[in-house]
C-alpha cells in the first residue's frame, strides 16, 4: 500500500509537471507571436522592449551549436532517431494544430494547391515540423518546390543526404513528365491562377514567421537558397520558371526583412543616444549595456539577410532577368520594381535601375510593360524622384519612344509614366518631348487617348489662378477660371492641324476634365458676349473651331459613348449614369434655347459654323419646351433656320436644317403641329418657285441663261435636301424632274449640276411612294404607276450611264446600282408578296453597261482619275476621297453580283482585276469571292476560272500564240490562280464538286481551238494547262484519277510522241493530276504520297510504294530534269507508275462515285484505249521498267530492316552515360522547344549563360555581365552603364 501510494505521489508529481510544462509552452507561443504582430507595425522610437514582469526583453537569437556552415553535416542530417520512419512520412507535412483533418496528411503542395487552409497555419504547422526534425521538414519543402515545377519526381531522404542539388536537379530532370509541356504556373483555369497566388503567399509567409529565428540557423536558408540557384539554371523550363518566381518572392520577403531590422536598428540606437545624453545620476548603465548587445545582434542578423539577399540577386536574378523565356524576365523586373519601393535606401540606386533601364528594350512587351509599371511605383512617390534624376535623364528618349510602342498597354503605361515625371518636375520633358505625346490624343485606340489626354490637362490645363476658389465659382461667363482653359483648349486644337478631329480631342479629355468640357454657359458667352478691357479677341477661325468643339461636348454627354472608331458598342448605362445624362440634358435645353438663336443670328451667313449650331436641337428635350414656357424661342429657331434655308445653297447646311426640321416635327411632343406648319409653308414656297422657274426655263428657245439655271439648281438643291428626310409625296415632284432629265437626254447642254440633283431627287421621290405602298394601304393602280415611274426613270438613268460628265455617270450608276437591289426578287421577303409586280431585273444590256462602267471609272490608275478629284489631284486628300468613291461604287456593283441580281458570269472582269489592284480594292473583291462561293460553289469555280481564260486570252492578243511561259505576263496569271486556288480553303470535301468543274473547264478551253497547222502540233490555249495545275493540290485523289482519264481523250496518238517544249505544260498537269495519288507515286516530288510509317504496317509487297534514292532526289524531283531522262514519250507514265497504271481501278465508294457524272463519260473507261502497236510497245516497256524498281524496293527495305535491329540492340550502351543530355530527355517533342524559344530570336535556350555552378563557386562571379543584344533591340546597343 505505502508503496503504490509512492508511485500515486509520484505520478501525481509528473502529471502537474507536464501541466505546467504545457501551459508555459502556451504563455510563451502567445508572446512571440504577440512580439511578431508588434515588430510587422514597425517599432516607435519610445519602444522600451519590455517583458511582462517589467524587465527589458531582448529576443534571442537561435544559433547552430557546431557554428557556422554552408553545407549540410551527415551527423546532422540523421540527427533524428526515427531515421526509417522519417523516410517513410518524409513527404507528409505534421498538420496536428489543424481542425481539417482531411488536411493533415496532405503533402504540402497539396495543401497549398486546394488553398482552403489559412496559410498562415499551414506556415506554423511546417515550422512545428523543423523544430521536431528540420531534415524531414527541409525534405517536404524541397519537394514541395519541385511538384510545384509540375515534376512527378520525389526526393528521398537517402538522396537528400548523399547528393548534391546538381545531382537531385539532375536525377528530377530525368523523372520529368514530358508528355505535356504545361505546368502549374502555366496550367489554364482558375484554380491554378489561385495556386499562383497561394505559392506566392506560402514563401513570404514563410519568410515571415520564420524571420526572428529560424533563418539564422544557417541551414533552412541556405539549403532552400541553394536549390532554387540551381533549379534556375536548368535547362527546363517548368524548373526554371517556378525556381525564379519563388526566388523572387524571397528576396522579397526577405527585403521585408531586412527593412524591419534597419527599423529597429535605428529605433534601438536612437533609444542608446537617448540614453546616453542622460546626466550620470539618471544613466541605466545596464539598459545602456543592453541596447548595445541588442544592436549588435540586430546587425548580425542585418549582416546575414545582406548575404542572403546577395547570394539570391547575384545567383538568380543577374542571370534570369535575361532568360529566354518572356515569362521570367517579367517575374525579374516586376520584383526588382517592388524592392526598389520599399526598400529605397539600398536599391533605390543605379545599380539597380540599370537593369529597369536595360530591358525597357526587351522585345517582348510584357517584360516592357512590367518595366513601366515598376517605375510607376517610384515616379509616384515624389520624395524619390531626386534619387531618380540620373535614371530620367539617361532613359527618358527611350521612355517618349515607348508611347508609339506597337502593344497598345505597353504605350499607355509609358504614357502615365510620363505623367508622373511631369508631376515631379515640369522641368524634365522638353517641349518636343510633350509634343510627342500630344498627337496620341487623336489615337484610334480609346486607352491610349485617354492616358495622352490625362497628360495634356496635367501640362496645359492643371495650372489655375491664384484666387480663392470661392471667388473663382462666383465669376460666370467669360470671366469664370474655365474662360482662359477654354482659350488654350482651343488654340491646341487649332495647332495640332486636325480640324475634323475635335470629337477625339474631346473623347481623349472626358475622363479628366469633365468640369471644363461642360461649361456651356462659359462657351457661349465667349461667342456672344464682347470682349472685356484688354482681353483678345477670338478670331473667326477660332470661333469655328469653339462651336465645333461645343457640339462634339454636347454630343458626347447625351450619347455618352466615343466617336466611331473608339468604342466596340454603346455602352450599358446605371441607373445613376442614366439620371446624370437625363439632367445634362435638361441643363443642355435651357442653356440652348435661348441661346442658339442668338448663336444663329450672329452666324447666319456663316455655313461651317451654321452646320454645327443647327446640330444642337438633335440634344434638346423638347418637353422643356412646353413645360418651361418656351414658344417664343422655338418660333424664333423656326423663323432662322428658314432664312438659313433661303440663304444658303451649300448641302451640308440644307441638310442640318433639314434634319433640324425632322427632329421637332415628333408627333410625341404638343410642338409638333407649330413646327408642321413652318415646314409645309417653306416647302409649299419652294415647290412654287421650281415649278414657275422651270417651266420658264425649259421654255426658252435660246441658250441656257446662267442666272436662270443658277435659280432652278439652288431650288432644286433645298427641295432635294427636305426630300431625304420629309415625306414630299403630296407635292408630286415626279412629274417635273421627269420632264426636267428627258430634256437633258434630248438636248446633251443640261448643266451638270441640275442633272445630279434631279436624279437624287427624284430617286427620293421613288423610294418615298414605295414606303407608302409598303404600309399595305395602297391600291393596285398606285402598284402600277410606282411600277411605271420606276421603269421610267431606270432608263433615264441606263441613258445617262453614257453621259461625258463624270459627275453625272457616277449618280446614275450609283441610283441604278440602289434601285436594281431594292427592287429585285427580295422585295418579297417579310411577307410583302402584294409587291412581286415591282420586281425588277436587269437585261444583259444593262448588266453589260454596269460593267463597263466599272472597268471604265473604277478599275484606274490613280494618275488617270482626273475628273472626280475636281482638279486635286496632286492633293493627297483628293486623291484618298476619290480612292473612297471608287470603292464605293466597286461594292455597290459588287453587292449586285452576291445578291444574284446580275449573273455572276459579270464577276469574272472583276476577279481578274484582283491582283493588280489589291491595294485598292483586294478586300472588296475577295469578300465578293467568299460570298459568291456561299451562294453557289460550283458557278462561283466557273466564274473563276473563266477570269483566269480572259487574261489568258488577252495575253495571246498582245503577246502572240507563241509567247514565252517565263514572261511577266503569264507568271502573273499563274499567281493569281495560286491566290484564287487558296480561296478555296483546306476542306477539300466541301470544294470537291466546284474544283472538279473548274479543272473540267479548264481541260475543256486549253483543247477548244485546235492548231491550224494540224493534229501534231499543240491546241492554241495548251499553256493554259500549266495556270490550271495550281489547282491540282485541291483535288482529292479520286477525282485526280478522273480527270487524267478524262484529259486523256483529248490526246491523239500522234501527241504522245511529240516532246518537245511546248507540250511542257501538257506533261507538266498530267504529272499534277498523278501527285498523290493512293496506287501512284508522283513524279514531280518522287515520293510516295504515305508515310512510311503506314506502309511498314502493310503485309502486301508494296514496294513501289517508297522514297527515291538520294541520286534520284538530288533533281529536287523537278519535271524539267527529268524529262530528257524519262524513255518513254508522253503517254508513258513515269516507271515507277507502269504496274499501277495497268492494275484494275479500285472500287470507289458510292459518295465517290458520283461524282464520276460530272464529267459525262464512261466510269470504266480505260486508261489506255490506243490501239496500236506503239502504244502496246511502250506498255511492255513499263512493266519491266517497273519490276526492275520494285527488286530494288525490296533490297532497300531489307538492308533498312536490319539496320533498325542493329540501332535497336546497341540502344544498351548509350544507357551506360554517366550524363544523359537534358535536350534528349525534355526537348524530345517539338511543342517544347517552341515553349523554350518563345518569342526570342535565339538558337538556343540559353544566351551566354556560364555552366551551373552552386552557391560557394557563385560568389567569385562578377554580377554584371550582361550582354543587351541577346534578348535587345539594336538601340540598346548605345546605352551605357551608370
Amino acid at each position: 500500500g505505502v508503496e503504490e501510494g509512492k508511485k500515486k505521489g509520484t505520478t501525481k508529481k509528473i502529471y502537474i509537471y507536464i501541466s505546467c510544462v504545457c501551459v508555459w509552452k502556451k504563455k510563451t507561443h502567445f508572446i512571440l507571436e504577440k512580439q511578431a504582430r508588434e515588430t510587422e507595425t514597425h517599432f516607435s522610437s519610445d519602444t522600451d522592449f519590455d517583458d511582462f514582469d517589467g524587465k527589458t526583453y531582448t529576443p534571442i537569437k537561435v544559433k547552430n551549436s557546431s557554428g557556422k556552415k554552408s553545407k549540410k553535416a551527415s551527423g546532422e542530417k540523421g540527427r533524428s532517431g526515427n531515421g526509417a520512419k522519417a523516410a517513410t512520412g518524409m513527404n507528409r507535412m505534421n498538420g496536428h494544430h489543424q481542425q481539417n483533418g482531411g488536411v493533415e496528411n496532405m503533402m504540402l503542395f497539396e495543401v497549398v494547391k486546394l488553398g482552403k487552409s489559412a496559410m498562415q497555419s499551414v506556415v506554423d504547422d511546417w515550422i512545428e515540423s523543423y523544430k521536431h526534425d528540420r531534415d524531414i521538414a527541409l525534405l517536404d519543402l524541397i519537394n514541395f518546390f519541385i511538384q510545384c515545377s509540375g515534376c512527378k519526381g520525389v526526393v528521398t531522404a537517402e538522396m537528400f543526404r548523399h547528393m548534391q542539388n546538381s545531382e537531385i536537379i539532375r536525377k528530377m530532370t530525368e523523372e520529368f513528365d514530358e508528355d505535356s509541356g504545361d505546368y502549374p504556373l502555366t496550367m489554364p483555369g482558375p484554380q491554378w491562377k489561385k495556386f499562383r497566388s497561394s505559392f506566392c503567399e506560402f514563401i513570404s509567409v514563410l519568410v515571415r514567421q520564420c524571420q526572428y529565428s529560424i533563418i539564422y540557423d544557417e541551414y533552412m536558408m541556405d539549403t532552400v537558397i541553394s536549390l532554387l540557384t540551381g533549379l534556375s539554371d536548368s535547362q527546363v523550363r517548368a524548373f526554371r520558371h517556378t525556381s525564379t518566381l519563388a526566388a523572387m518572392k524571397l528576396m522579397t520577403a526577405l527585403v521585408n526583412v531586412a527593412l524591419n531590422l534597419s527599423i529597429n536598428m535605428d529605433n534601438t540606437q536612437r533609444q542608446y543616444e537617448t540614453e546616453r545624453n542622460k546626466i550620470i545620476g539618471k544613466r541605466a548603465n545596464d539598459r545602456l549595456e543592453l541596447l548595445l548587445q541588442k544592436r549588435k545582434e540586430l546587425q548580425e542578423n542585418q549582416d546575414e539577410i545582406e548575404n542572403m539577399m546577395n547570394a539570391i540577386f547575384k545567383g538568380v536574378f543577374v542571370h534570369r532577368y535575361r532568360d529566354a523565356i518572356s515569362e521570367i524576365r517579367a517575374v525579374c523586373i516586376e520584383e526588382i520594381g517592388v524592392w526598389m519601393k520599399m526598400y529605397s535606401d539600398a536599391f533605390l540606386n543605379d545599380s539597380y535601375l540599370k537593369y529597369v533601364g536595360w530591358t525597357m528594350h526587351d522585345k517582348q512587351g510584357e517584360v516592357r510593360l512590367k518595366c513601366l509599371i515598376a517605375l510607376q511605383g517610384l515616379y509616384y512617390n515624389r520624395e524619390l524622384v531626386p534619387k531618380l534624376e540620373l535614371f530620367t535623364s539617361r532613359f527618358k528618349d527611350r521612355i517618349v519612344s515607348m508611347t508609339l510602342d506597337k502593344e497598345y498597354e505597353v504605350a499607355v503605361q509609358a504614357i502615365k509614366l510620363l505623367t508622373l515625371v511631369l508631376q515631379g518636375s515640369d522641368d524634365v520633358l522638353t517641349s518636343e518631348d510633350c509634343e510627342n505625346v500630344y498627337h496620341l490624343v487623336y489615337s484610334a485606340h480609346r486607352p491610349v487617348a485617354v492616358a495622352a489626354g490625362e497628360f495634356l490637362y496635367k501640362k496645359l490645363f492643371s495650372h489655375r489662378e491664384p484666387d480663392s476658389d470661392e471667388v473663382a465659382v462666383k465669376r460666370k461667363g467669360r470671366q469664370s477660371p474655365n474662360a482662359k482653359l477654354i482659350k488654350t483648349l482651343v488654340f491646341f486644337f487649332l495647332e495640332s492641324e486636325l480640324h475634323e478631329h475635335a470629337a477625339y480631342l474631346v473623347d481623349s479629355m472626358w475622363d479628366c476634365a469633365p468640369d471644363l468640357l461642360k461649361d456651356w454657359e462659359c462657351m457661349a458667352s465667349l461667342l456672344l458676349e464682347e470682349p472685356l478691357n484688354g482681353e483678345e479677341v477670338l478670331t473667326d477661325r477660332q470661333e469655328s473651331a469653339l462651336v465645333e468643339i461645343m457640339l462634339c461636348t454636347i454630343r458626347q454627354t447625351v450619347e455618352c459613348h466615343p466617336p466611331i472608331g473608339r468604342g466596340s458598342g454603346r455602352k450599358v448605362l446605371t441607373a445613376k449614369e442614366k439620371k446624370g445624362q437625363l439632367d445634362d440634358r435638361t441643363r443642355i435645353t435651357e442653356q440652348f434655347t435661348t441661346v442658339l438663336p442668338q448663336l444663329l443670328a450672329k452666324y447666319s451667313i456663316d455655313a461651317e459654323k451654321v452646320t454645327n449650331l443647327l446640330q444642337l436641337p438633335l440634344f434638346f428635350d423638347l418637353e422643356i419646351y412646353t413645360t418651361g414656357r418656351l414658344e417664343k424661342h422655338l418660333d424664333a429657331l423656326l423663323k432662322h433656320v428658314k432664312d438659313i434655308v433661303e440663304k444658303h445653297v451649300d448641302t451640308e447646311v440644307l441638310e442640318a436644317c433639314s434634319k433640324t426640321y425632322h427632329a421637332l416635327c415628333n408627333d410625341e411632343y404638343t410642338i409638333y403641329n407649330r413646327v408642321d406648319i413652318s415646314r409645309s409653308q417653306l416647302i409649299d414656297e419652294l415647290v412654287d418657285k421650281f415649278t414657275h422657274m422651270l417651266e420658264d426655263f425649259l421654255q426658252e428657245d435660246e441658250e441656257l441663261d446662267e442666272d436662270d439655271a443658277y435659280q432652278v439648281l439652288s431650288t432644286l438643291k433645298r427641295i432635294t435636301a427636305f426630300h431625304n428626310a420629309h415625306d414630299l409625296t403630296r407635292w408630286d415632284l415626279f412629274g417635273s424632274n421627269y420632264k426636267l432629265l428627258k430634256i437633258g437626254t434630248e438636248n446633251g447642254d443640261m448643266p451638270e449640276q441640275i442633272v445630279v440633283h434631279a436624279l437624287q431627287c427624284t430617286h427620293y421621290v421613288i423610294l418615298w411612294n414605295l414606303a407608302t405602298v409598303s404600309e399595305g394601304s395602297s391600291t393596285k393602280e398606285q402598284l402600277l404607276m410606282l411600277r411605271k415611274q420606276m421603269r421610267a426613270f431606270c432608263q433615264i438613268c441606263q441613258r445617262y450611264l453614257t453621259n461625258v460628265n463624270t459627275a453625272v455617270k457616277e449618280q446614275a450608276f450609283t441610283i441604278l446600282c440602289d434601285i436594281l437591289m431594292i427592287f429585285s426578287h427580295q422585295i418579297m421577303t417579310g411577307g410583302r408578296e402584294v409587291l412581286e409586280p415591282l420586281i425588277y431585273s436587269p437585261d444583259s444590256c444593262l448588266q453589260s453597261e454596269l460593267l463597263s462602267f466599272i472597268l471604265d471609272h473604277v478599275f484606274i490608275d490613280q494618275d488617270e482619275d482626273g475628273h472626280s478629284t475636281d482638279g486635286h489631284q496632286d492633293d493627297e486628300a483628293g486623291k484618298i476621297e476619290a480612292l473612297h468613291k471608287r470603292r464605293n461604287l466597286l461594292a455597290a456593283f459588287c453587292k449586285l453580283i452576291v445578291y444574284n441580281v446580275v449573273d455572276m458570269n459579270t464577276a469574272a472582269d472583276i476577279f481578274k482585276q484582283y491582283m493588280k489592284y489589291y491595294n485598292d480594292y483586294g478586300d472588296i473583291i475577295k469578300e465578293t469571292m467568299s460570298k459568291c462561293r456561299q451562294v453557289d460553289k460550283i458557278q462561283c469555280a466557273k466564274t473563276l476560272i473563266l477570269s483566269l481564260q480572259q487574261l489568258f486570252g488577252e495575253l495571246d492578243q498582245d503577246v502572240g500564240l507563241n509567247f514565252d511561259r517565263s514572261t511577266p505576263g503569264f507568271s502573273s496569271v499563274k499567281e493569281l490562280a495560286r491566290r484564287f486556288s487558296l480561296t478555296f480553303g483546306l476542306d477539300q470535301l466541301k470544294t470537291r464538286e466546284a474544283v472538279a468543274m473548274l479543272h473540267k473547264d479548264g481541260i475543256d478551253f486549253a483543247f477548244k481551238e485546235p492548231n491550224v497547222n494540224g493534229e501534231g502540233y499543240p491546241a492554241v490555249n495548251l499553256a493554259f494547262l500549266d495556270v490550271l495545275s495550281e489547282f491540282s493540290s485541291k483535288l482529292i485523289r479520286q477525282d485526280k484519277r478522273t480527270l487524267y482519264i478524262y484529259l486523256e481523250r483529248f490526246m491523239t496518238e500522234q501527241i504522245t510522241l511529240h516532246r518537245d517544249d511546248v507540250w511542257l505544260p501538257l506533261i507538266s498537269y498530267r504529272n499534277s493530276l498523278l501527285t498523290g495519288d493512293d496506287d501512284t507515286m508522283s513524279v514531280v516530288s518522287g515520293i510516295s504520297s504515305r508515310g512510311s510509317s503506314v506502309r511498314s504496317k502493310k503485309t502486301k509487297p508494296a514496294t513501289g510504294k517508297r522514297k527515291l534514292p538520294e541520286a534520284e532526289e538530288s533533281n529536287d524531283g523537278s519535271w524539267i530534269s527529268r524529262e530528257h531522262n524519262l524513255p518513254s514519250p508522253l503517254m508513258s507514265p513515269s516507271p515507277h507508275l507502269t504496274s499501277t497504271v495497268m492494275r484494275e481501278p479500285k472500287r470507289l465508294r458510292p459518295e465517290e462515285e458520283s461524282y464520276m457524272a460530272v464529267y459525262q463519260m464512261p466510269q470504266h473507261q480505260p486508261a489506255v484505249d490506243y490501239n496500236s502497236q506503239m502504244s502496246w510497245l511502250i506498255a511492255q516497256r513499263q512493266q519491266e521498267e517497273a519490276r526492275q524498281q520494285e527488286r530494288a524496293a525490296m533490297n532497300y527495305v531489307k538492308l533498312r530492316s536490319n539496320l533498325q535491329h542493329a540501332i535497336r540492340r546497341g540502344t544498351g550502351l548509350m544507357e551506360d552515360d554517366e550524363e544523359p543530355i537534358v535536350e534528349d530527355v525534355m526537348m524530345s517533342s517539338e511543342g517544347r522547344i517552341e515553349d523554350l524559344n518563345e518569342g526570342m530570336d535565339f538558337d538556343t535556350i540559353d544566351i551566354d549563360l556560364p555552366p551551373s555552378k552552386n552557391r560557394r563557386e557563385r560568389n567569385e562571379l562578377k554580377p554584371d555581365f550582361f550582354d543587351p543584344a541577346s534578348i535587345m533591340d539594336d538601340s540598346v546597343l548605345g546605352v551605357s552603364m551608370f
